[in-house]
């Protein structure tokens, strides 16, 4: 009896099994996955690397020597049990010259996390949650044997939401994306007493200062700069951002109301084309979830396909063999759609911002590409030296953090399976602008050849070539990189004014050089090194007129460092010009000068910026009072109380409110801030009584 009551419960069993419909597709073999693609026609697109090879890899660097380095990323989704992450970096190579990595060398292995790798001085930088390790093969075995630590403290709770994303900028400093997370991270070596707070950051260092530092950004997976080190940024949802302003100016003033210095610049249009269904799951869970959002009388829906929800590894094509068209594009997969999208970006006529636009003409209600293979995750790209755009295709059936599934639909779904799969694809175009030059080994060639290389048209020989500048500290060339800030293309000379920066031998005539310069983007960085340079204080006031927004932004946000009474009337006319651009009245309110009131009375006595009340006038007013708040500054608030107070002033009741409401709220954001002094508390008696119901309640609250 027993045996019989075993035998109908497996034929129960396998009777529910075969009548469940197959809610998933298999996976494809990497011929097969090639065949699925739908690629732009002026491409085309090859293996470079696939299984058993590789697997689950994540990203992909090509080093000095030209040698890939791929990072595998096999515990995700899970979180693996400390000191067993199963995370390796490979080195790979084509033994046959087929141009298909047919052979890997484990660097490292047994890693918890890694993400992302970057070359310096003969080794790997390695991002894996807490940490930033330095990783290094010193016996030539092609395997790490020097494992160091450099930074801990990083969140490391989501994998999806860790450090990664390292980068090298054209202004030396190596970027990191941190995703906003909390943490307090210190350095092992160099400074170890400075602690920084993570919260709402990004993160930066150099290697030949030791100087590190939070970042602006919120970036996820995908972190990358344009050939003049603008940083765009990606998020699951947002296919790109763009920091638009610095931390190290957007926090310099601590009580500042709005601090974010990072801008959505798709226009927020988040549709996608993407020829694959929604997996089952997802459709089903988006259909619970907005039938919930009706019953709760919610004015919200999600969707399950055609909208960028998992965006990742935007990189910008810097390289040399594309067409001109696509010389400067932005490059996005999101690993839910299968499919990688491309942006024109755009720069601003009128703002600092730039703007990231479909290319309607050639991929209008289509993809740069898509494929009816729903494995395909393309999570990350790289710009090679061969200038080709190498696709890192995670390839996995399921590509989804388990905690957000309900248990019922995730009950038939395997998060693992294809964790013995992952391909890298090499996209190429079908007619070169240029074609590829022999790789060279950059290890081996000469300082002098180094500069040269930092004109190159592929911005990996540049980077590169100024690495190793940077690394060797080798002062014999500057003489040579002098001639070449004299001559050479702007990108090039970009190259050249870094590598004296890193070299310490930059002086204030080069930097003068800059400023004069025809190039934007070169102006642009000499402004940014003006700072260090007090002298140069009336070229940058200059500067705020030039005619490129980005260029004149940044003459701003450089002047903001300066406590010069110079600045007043420079900023007056800034307000006076482009008070309704968010970034300009940011940047106006970074610095010192920008809250202060000889500010409201150069305003007052020499523009006629109150004669107009509007919404843009209102919010600098506000964001002045809640600087002058927040910092307690009893001469300040009590000298700009007296000018808005002032019955004569045009729109007074207007601009007094907007203050008083930015005065309490500045005050508020500071816990620790004093008791109003003497002369304020006075002017706020005085005004007291000619003003509306509203404002007497804030300066009840405030004499309190």
């Amino acid at each position: 009896m027993k045996y019989k009551l075993l035998l109908l419960s497996f034929l129960i069993t396998l009777l529910q099994t075969a009548c469940t419909p197959n809610r998933y597709v298999d996976a494809l073999s990497p011929e097969d996955a090639l065949k699925s693609f739908d690629l732009n026609s002026e491409f085309n697109i090859e293996i470079f690397a696939s299984e058993p090879v590789i697997m689950d890899p994540v990203d992909l660097v090509f080093d000095e020597k030209g040698r890939a380095f791929v990072v595998e990323m096999p515990d995700y989704p899970f979180k693996p049990e400390q000191g067993k992450g199963l995370g390796k970096i490979k080195m790979l190579t084509d033994t046959d010259g087929d141009g298909r990595m047919d052979k890997a060398t484990i660097f490292a292995e047994n890693i918890s996390e890694a993400t992302s790798v970057l070359p310096w001085k003969g080794g790997l930088l390695v991002t894996a949650a807490p940490n930033i390790w330095y990783m290094k093969d010193t016996s030539g075995d092609g395997k790490a044997d020097v494992k160091e630590i450099l930074f801990q403290g990083f969140f490391e709770n989501n994998s999806e939401a860790q450090i990664t994303n390292l980068r090298f900028g054209v202004d030396n400093w190596i970027y990191a994306s941190n995703h906003g997370q909390a943490g307090t991270v210190t350095a092992i070596k160099g400074n170890k007493q400075k602690e920084l707070d993570m919260r709402g950051a990004d993160f930066r260092f150099r290697m030949d200062t030791d100087e590190f530092e939070q970042e602006t950004g919120n970036a996820q997976f995908g972190q990358t700069f344009d050939d003049f080190g603008h940083r765009f940024m990606t998020e699951n949802s947002v296919r790109i951002r763009q920091a638009v302003i610095a931390w190290r100016y957007a926090h310099r003033n601590k009580f500042m109301a709005a601090k974010s210095g990072v801008l959505d610049i798709s226009d927020k249009d988040n549709t996608m084309y993407q020829v694959t269904p929604a997996p089952y799951w997802r459709a089903e869970r988006t259909k619970r979830r907005n039938k919930q959002y009706q019953e709760q009388g919610l004015d919200r829906i999600e969707y399950a396909e055609d909208y960028f929800t998992g965006a990742s590894g935007g990189t910008v094509y810097t390289g040399h063999t594309f067409p001109e068209a696509y010389q400067g594009n932005y490059f996005v997969g999101d690993v839910a759609g299968s499919l990688i999208h491309r942006d024109l970006l755009i720069p601003d006529s009128i703002s600092p911002a730039f703007q990231a636009l479909r290319d309607t003409k050639v991929e209008d209600h289509k993809e740069f590409l898509s494929s009816s293979d729903p494995w395909f995750r393309p999570a990350n790209f790289t710009v090679g030296p061969d200038g080709a755009l190498y696709v890192i295709d995670f390839y996995r059936q399921h590509i989804e953090t388990p905690v957000s599934i309900p248990d019922d639909l995730k009950a038939d779904m395997d998060f693992m399976n294809g964790s013995d799969r992952g391909r890298i694809y090499k996209i190429t175009p079908k007619n070169p602008a240029q074609e590829s030059t022999e790789l060279k080994d950059l290890s081996t060639v000469t300082a002098a050849e180094l500069v040269e290389l930092l004109a190159h048209p592929n911005q990996w020989y540049r980077l590169n070539a100024q690495r190793l500048l940077l690394e060797r500290q080798d002062k014999s060339v500057v003489p040579q990189l002098k001639e070449m800030m004299a001559v050479a293309s702007p990108k090039a000379k970009l190259h050249a004014f870094y590598v004296l920066e890193g070299l310490k031998a930059l002086d204030e005539k080069l930097v003068e050089g800059m400023l004069v310069d025809n190039h934007a983007g070169v102006r642009e960085h000499g402004l940014m090194l003006a700072e260090k340079y007090p002298k140069m204080l009336p070229q940058i006031i200059e500067m705020m007129n030039d005619s490129v927004p980005r260029v004149s932004f940044q003459a701003i946000l450089s002047l903001g460092n300066s406590k010069n009474s110079m600045a007043t009337g420079a900023l007056r006319r800034v307000l006076n010009k482009s008070v309704e651009n968010q970034w300009y009245r940011m940047a106006v309110l970074s610095g010192e000068n920008g809250y202060s009131k000889s500010l409201i009375d150069s305003l007052k006595t020499h523009s006629a910026f109150f004669n107009e009340k509007d919404d843009d006038r209102s919010k600098f007013i506000y964001g002045l009072a809640y600087s002058q708040g927040g910092h307690n500054l009893d001469p300040e608030i009590a000298g700009t109380l007296s000018v808005l107070g002032d019955s004569t002033l045009a729109n007074q009741q207007f601009w007094f409110t907007a203050y008083l409401d930015g005065l309490s709220d500045g005050r508020k954001s500071n816990p620790e801030v004093g008791k109003l002094g003497a002369q304020t508390l006075l002017k706020l008696k005085s005004n007291s009584a000619s003003v509306n119901t509203e404002s007497k309640q804030v300066i009840e609250e405030l004499l309190k």
